[in-house]
């Protein structure tokens, strides 16, 4: 039977490598989002969640997981998250989340607006490169 590796990157370390993984569940922008090894190659953005897996052996592991990106390639499954949080009361798990995760103190938030700024003024600048050339 197929399966899948996964590997949850924090930004100083990996947070988890686990080999014969059968399924993952994320949590996306649109809803909750699940993986099967033979599904097709793909991109998605998280958002603060739980991501559940099951690996062989382990039955449901379930991770608390700031925002981030999961990327799948055949097999290999990579999500690059900012925090994480392993643990096997999945109401702790949520609250973590709530608590910890989604709220952002303001020096954070100023941050982010800041970078979106930032963000659509060079893409902005770079729609008006791509015009240029045309």
């Amino acid at each position: 039977m197929p399966s899948m590796t996964l590997k949850v990157l924090l930004p100083f370390e990996i947070f988890v490598e686990e080999t014969d993984v059968s399924s993952i569940v994320v949590e996306t922008p649109q809803g909750s989002f699940g993986l099967l090894p033979l599904r097709l190659d793909c991109v998605a953005a998280l958002v603060p969640g739980i991501l559940s897996f099951e690996a062989a052996g382990q039955g449901e592991v379930f991770l608390a997981v700031d925002e981030g990106v999961i990327v799948k390639t055949g097999p290999a499954v990579v999500v690059s998250v900012r925090r994480a949080l392993r643990g096997d009361d999945l109401s702790r798990l949520r609250k973590a989340v709530e608590q910890e995760f989604l709220t952002l103190d303001a020096q954070e938030e100023e941050m982010r607006t800041a970078m979106d700024k930032l963000e659509t003024g060079f893409m902005q600048r770079f729609a008006m490169l791509e015009d240029r050339s045309s």
